[in-house]
């Protein structure tokens, strides 16, 4: 069974929050049929330049409020973006793998899983050589009960954390832990440093209730007072707060395929707020990408 640590966390006036992003392209979606088959992806990429366009866009506001960002980058873009990853890599931000194909980790075997995790690491170092890639973001958040197996194989494979769990009920996930930086013991007995997702109680009244507030389409549709307030609730527990977005959560022009009404609104909603309220998160808090929020340094892994 997997136990799980908790890390020592700063006082919350010296706490420095994680800045991530997931750099997928407009049509990593799961569980959508129109962009569910890998060999209809050449085509749909070569429909826009949004994931380039974009992650540039994101570039531009780490630069413009001096913050570095852990970007963990999808294989399968990092193949046809080589020298956007060594951008990335080249203005000081940290690498990490998002897995190649964007394949939910609970329906690999840990073989499957294996082969992902190698070719993505592989194409992102050829893309940057000097890149140290340690981090891990499973698609959707998809480690959960069951996959810890999971933490075996990207240990195995070189790398020294993940940030993969949502330690709450979601959709495509979620993973009963605590909040906060944490290690977990894997079945084989060796440990791993933990960054899952912020949860905090957002809103008021009947309408507060504990809900990610600091990414994705969560980030897009709370209004900013509502992300402050989680902040400051997760800083009053000495937590600090993970942000994670994705390209398409700054494009109001980006593509849109067939599908259920409740998934276009949460995959579209506010994406013409977003610049605005990273811009001002950025402004008032202080961040770090995720291995430096983890205190992992550069030396060897060790069991």
């Amino acid at each position: 069974m997997t136990t799980i640590d908790p890390l020592t966390t700063s006082p919350p006036h010296h706490l420095t929050h994680a800045l991530s992003f997931d750099i997928e392209d407009w049509f990593h979606i799961v569980e959508v049929k129109a962009v569910e088959n890998p060999d209809e992806w050449p085509q749909l990429h070569a429909q826009s330049t949004l994931v380039e366009r974009y992650t540039d866009h994101i570039l531009e506001l780490c630069a413009d409020a001096n913050t570095k960002a852990t970007f963990f980058v999808l294989g399968w873009v990092a193949e046809r973006h080589p020298a956007l990853v060594q951008r990335i890599w080249e203005q000081g931000h940290e690498l990490g793998t998002h897995s190649y194909w964007h394949r939910k980790v609970y329906e690999l075997d840990p073989e499957t899983f294996r082969e992902d995790i190698e070719r993505s690491i592989r194409v992102i170092k050829d893309a940057a050589p000097d890149a140290d890639v340690v981090g891990f973001r499973a698609p959707s958040f998809s480690i959960t009960a069951g996959t810890e197996w999971a933490f075996d194989v990207l240990l195995e494979c070189g790398l020294r954390y993940d940030a993969s769990l949502f330690p709450g009920s979601r959709g495509h996930g979620g993973y009963m832990c605590p909040s906060g930086g944490h290690s977990v013991t894997t079945p084989k007995g060796l440990t791993m440093p933990e960054l899952p997702m912020s949860l905090a109680p957002v809103g008021v009244g009947p309408l507060k209730k504990r809900m990610c507030y600091s990414g994705g389409g969560y980030l897009r549709l709370l209004p900013h007072r509502f992300i402050e307030q989680g902040i400051a609730h997760e800083a009053g527990e000495g937590r600090p707060t993970v942000v994670y977005l994705h390209p398409r959560d700054f494009a109001p022009d980006c593509p849109s395929v067939p599908m259920p009404p409740h998934r276009r609104f949460k995959c579209y909603v506010g994406t013409s707020t977003t610049t605005a309220k990273l811009r001002r998160l950025l402004r008032d808090h202080r961040w770090a990408p995720c291995r430096e929020v983890l205190g992992i340094d550069a030396g060897p892994a060790s069991a």
